[in-house]
């Protein structure tokens, strides 16, 4: 398996919460997040909002920003009507070197179990509109597409997908990870699977990358797994990492949302800060069922 990764390991006592659910209860979750830190040291963060089914499932992808990484204020409200869509799920926000800011948004197709992503450009994170929504990652009959980890190194577009395959209509919430590249965050060339659960382990129904840091030559990745159909949408948090981008390598033990070792935790998105710390923000699980948007400041190692 190779050297252990050196990621933080999350830890909801330390954590307080951003963005409450949108309701009290299961199905009403806020979460997903992806964040990001402008050049000129503000936080940007999107993440998705969230009814039960038959009120709104994922109705809304919201992108906000924040001095201090924790008092947030909306600029930006995406409909899931805007996409012509059932559900919006966890986008991806992107600080691209030319300026630009780029917005994938994953969108449920109406009457099925298929997703696709599509990609918005703006000047600034205030200035995204589902009007320029171009679908670059279509899927197709046999797979659905989602929830996507893109990051902008060295030049070079990296993107982490989860894949849901179609096969078997009763089995639709099973998941692994394709690693793909692109020269301009448009036109992508997927390579192959990158990370895969393991067989009889607390991720054997699926793994989903949930965030990746380059570091010393190696990449490390947080990736949400669960064990059972049950469990979908009640993900805990793993950390893999491997010498190359596409082929990541589960490490052992996960973390759940309470300190029992229970409840969701998922969709870690981390933001690497000028004094050498981290800051975390995750999707985790109340007693009542709702989920809650979550943020930690984990101080640089000593």
């Amino acid at each position: 398996m190779g050297a252990r990764s050196v990621l933080p390991r999350p830890n909801v006592d330390r954590s307080e919460v951003v963005v409450p659910a949108p309701g009290d209860g299961a199905g009403y979750w806020a979460g997903g997040p992806s964040a990001a830190l402008g050049p000129d040291g503000t936080y940007w963060l999107s993440y998705r909002l969230r009814r039960p089914l038959g009120v709104g499932r994922g109705y809304a992808n919201i992108v906000a920003r924040s001095e201090d990484g924790i008092t947030f204020e909306t600029v930006t409200e995406l409909r899931r009507e805007e996409f012509d869509c059932d559900s919006l799920e966890r986008p991806a926000l992107v600080a691209a070197d030319d300026g630009t800011w780029h917005l994938y948004v994953s969108c449920a197709t109406p009457g099925t179990d298929h997703w696709r992503v599509d990609l918005l450009v703006a000047d600034d994170p205030s200035g995204f509109t589902a009007s320029s929504a171009v679908t670059v990652l279509p899927g197709d009959d046999t797979v659905g597409v989602k929830d996507p980890v893109v990051k902008m190194i060295d030049g070079g577009w990296h993107i982490w997908l989860c894949c849901h395959p179609l096969d078997l209509p009763d089995a639709t919430d099973r998941m692994s990870t394709h690693y793909g590249t692109s020269s301009d965050g448009l036109h992508w060339e997927m390579q192959g699977p990158a990370l895969s659960g393991t067989a009889g382990s607390w991720d054997q129904r699926g793994a989903r990358v949930a965030d990746v840091v380059p570091r010393a030559g190696r990449w490390l990745a947080y990736y949400d797994g669960r064990a059972t159909k049950a469990e979908n949408a009640e993900e805990r948090t793993g950390t893999a990492s491997g010498d190359r981008p596409g082929r990541l390598e589960p490490e052992p033990g996960c973390v759940g949302a309470w300190s029992d070792g229970q409840g969701s935790l998922r969709y870690v998105s981390v933001v690497e800060l000028p004094d050498g710390g981290t800051r975390l923000y995750y999707e985790t699980s109340r007693r009542d069922g709702a989920h809650d948007l979550r943020t930690e400041y984990v101080p640089p190692s000593r």
